[in-house]
């Protein structure tokens, strides 16, 4: 436990910081995982889980909570699997 007192308010700081990201990061891993399941299911509603993931992971951009090149990656890889899924399916 630190002593000096700008540390304690840094520690709480970062203590918030990390519940905050911690919730961001799991809505993010949820929208992306119901879009993948809805594309291997076939479902029609695809296009619009792909459109909530995608917003997601640009708004933890926008939060600072993932890196701008992370999210261009994860965006990235998210709809080649999505269209590799749908291209298999036909």
């Amino acid at each position: 436990m630190a002593n000096i007192k700008s540390q304690i308010k840094r520690n709480r700081q970062n203590e918030m910081q990390r519940r905050r990201n911690r919730t961001v990061r799991s809505e993010l891993k949820t929208r992306v995982n119901a879009a993948l399941a809805a594309a291997a299911a076939g479902d029609d509603d695809v296009d619009d889980k792909l459109r909530l993931a995608l917003r997601c992971v640009d708004k933890a951009t926008a939060r600072g909570v993932i890196h701008k090149n992370q999210a261009a990656r994860r965006k990235s890889r998210l709809t080649r699997q999505i269209s590799r899924i749908r291209s298999q399916q036909d």
